[in-house]
């Protein structure tokens, strides 16, 4: 039947990054674990960067995933935040790129559509549809369960032909 692949979904943020962590054997899904790293937001940008990373860093050596996947940040119309979101989310993309994972990146609207079916949704459809395909789950903010919706959407596109021929190369 194939391999259990543990997968770590990360919901980037300065302030909070989401980590999800799930379990696929083919169609199946098992929830492991989930959590928010925060960062201390009177510390200087390079002092918050550096605890992302650090916590990031001890989440994936006690864990052991396989693969990891990260949401692509959405531009807004505040300039500045935009770019400290984009600094986390290259410390989100590194930490497991330096373990050696392969790093898949899902645009929010496909994250949305492969847990609640539709491209466009609120977090409460997306936190009651995680619970309904991971009833064991459990999420301690909002950025986890995103997490956790963002390790379903790549389980679901793993098995895709494209992802196969990228990870082999």
């Amino acid at each position: 039947m194939g391999e259990t692949i543990r997968i770590i979904g990360i919901d980037p943020g300065l302030r909070r990054t989401g980590w999800g962590i799930v379990e696929s054997l083919g169609n199946s899904l098992r929830f492991v674990a989930s959590g928010t790293v925060h960062s201390d937001d009177k510390a200087a940008l390079a002092t918050r960067l550096c605890q992302l990373h650090d916590g990031l860093a001890e989440i994936l050596h006690a864990a052991m995933p396989h693969e990891a996947a990260v949401e692509q940040t959405f531009v807004n119309k505040d300039a500045a935040a935009t770019l400290k979101l984009g600094q986390a989310r290259g410390i989100a993309m590194l930490v497991p790129a330096l373990a050696g994972l392969v790093v898949a990146e899902y645009a929010p609207n496909a994250v949305k559509k492969a847990v609640i079916g539709v491209g466009h949704g609120d977090k409460k459809q997306i936190h009651m549809m995680v619970k309904v395909l991971m009833p064991k789950a459990t999420f301690d903010t909002d950025d986890a369960a995103d997490a956790l919706a963002i390790a379903i959407c790549h389980a679901h596109h793993r098995q895709s032909v494209v992802y196969r021929l990228a990870a082999l190369a």
